[in-house]
């Protein structure tokens, strides 16, 4: 498996394509036809394209798109395509807690990202099935498969690891990139005694305390299946796992002061202006950060990413897993729109590479010069895989935010890690009974 995935992320690197010209300027049922609309037009081709209109609502994490036109130049490219159509952008700052509000009261707009922690098992009752010919040659085909129908394609492919400016290092004495866990901590030592933030966190942004978590975990573990396995589990949230190993390293860096000072405020925007200036030396992200810390004002030669190094074995995995998955809401009264729009968005628009993602189009070729630094450290890449919808129903009927990482928060900071965990089990145990499971 690790041979076969490997070959995976080298094709990104070394396949050249036509379709990576679609990436824009900077560098099994769901049916045969494109979902019926309000506009009734069948017309197909150029003229069924000036023919489609309306207005549609897009929901997005990406509220620094929204701010900076870049969405705005993706809506005129496709109105070169549908002239009738108008897009309207809403991004929301704490996205992945706000859209569970929204679906639930009907305001998820037309078109929106779907929320990491809701099971497929709900995806029929909020989203419009996809055509199948959008998922051709595409990464994690069905990993929103349910009964036959696939309801979100994925916005870009990614991997994760620790990115870090470069100047940073330097200002600090450090000239080995770190190879063990040990070698990760003398490195935020040494930026500590230099006064440059060792690890920006972004605590208070919430989001981002998945990547400790659940949104790491399964790869840490060296098992796509790792979440799905979870569900027989009665108490998963041990200090001796996956789980714990994240766990105590990011209790590590704030017990050791290694990340920013004030915790609970979301500084997110901010702290990309001091990651791109050097006041910050490392992010826990994926290769997706490192196109917004250029837009700071970072060179791009001076961003350099590396897998996490987890343990002190000198070997590690490391994930090759979507971002965002994009759908049409089942609610949009311009479904076949919506749908023209997701794929334009995903395929045509240039979103995946200003992200700095690798291409969804398996043939396609990556741009970003820093994931060849990263492969660089030859990690074991594992594929991510569809999660038995059954873990999140647990986790949702325990309140345990899956996607939101709110209450990864609690833990990190708490006095017994493994009386925290023990809560957490609790929970879990007791939606796992109330389901049946």
């Amino acid at each position: 498996m690790k041979n076969r995935l490997t070959m995976l992320l080298l094709l990104l690197f070394t396949v050249s394509s036509i379709l990576a010209a679609c990436g824009g300027n900077k560098a099994n049922d769901a049916g045969t036809g494109t979902p019926g609309a309000s506009t009734g037009s069948e017309t197909s081709g150029t003229e069924g394209e000036a023919e489609l209109g309306g207005k549609l609502k897009v929901l997005t994490h990406r509220t620094d798109l929204v701010n900076d036109g870049t969405l705005d130049k993706y809506e005129e490219a496709f109105k070169a395509k549908y002239p009738k159509a108008e897009i309207e952008f809403e991004g929301l700052t704490n996205y992945a807690q706000d859209i569970q509000v929204r679906l639930t009261t009907g305001e998820a707009g037309d078109v929106l990202m779907i929320p990491t922690g809701l099971a497929t098992s709900e995806y029929p009752k909020y989203f419009e099935p996809l055509p199948d010919a959008m998922f051709e040659n595409v990464y994690f085909a069905d990993n929103t498969l349910f009964e036959g129908k696939r309801y979100g394609i994925s916005t870009g492919v990614n991997t994760q690891g620790i990115v870090y400016n470069k100047k940073a290092f330097e200002a600090a004495g450090i000239d080995k990139v770190p190879g063990t866990l040990d070698e990760l901590y003398a490195a935020a030592e040494k930026l500590k005694a230099a006064d440059i933030i060792p690890l920006y966190m972004n605590f208070g942004a919430q989001w981002t305390m998945g990547n400790w978590a659940d949104n790491s975990a399964w790869y840490v573990a060296g098992d796509p299946q790792y979440h799905s396995k979870l569900v027989s589990e009665e108490a998963p949230f041990q200090v001796d796992n996956a789980w714990g190993t994240l766990a105590q390293i990011a209790r590590t860096f704030v017990q050791k002061e290694w990340v920013e000072k004030d915790l609970y405020t979301n500084n997110w925007e901010i702290s990309k202006g001091e990651m791109a200036a050097g006041k910050a030396g490392m992010y826990f992200l994926g290769n997706w950060v490192i196109p917004q810390l250029i837009g700071a004002g970072a060179a791009s030669e001076d961003i350099g990413f590396f897998p996490l190094p987890y343990d002190n074995s000198g070997k590690y995995n490391a994930p090759l897993g979507s971002d965002y998955f994009v759908a049409v809401s089942k609610d949009s009264e311009n479904k076949e729109l919506a749908t023209a729009w997701v794929e334009f968005f995903v395929k045509e628009s240039g979103y995946v590479e200003d992200s700095g993602f690798m291409p969804i189009i398996k043939t396609a070729e990556s741009t970003i010069p820093q994931l060849s630094e990263f492969q660089s450290f030859n990690p074991t890449l594992i594929e991510s895989e569809a999660t038995d919808p059954k873990f999140n129903e647990i986790a949702n009927k325990a309140q345990i935010g899956i996607g939101t990482g709110d209450y990864v928060q609690e833990y990190v900071v708490a006095e017994d890690l493994q009386a925290a965990f023990d809560k957490l089990n609790a929970k879990w145990k007791e939606a796992k009974t109330a389901l049946g499971y």
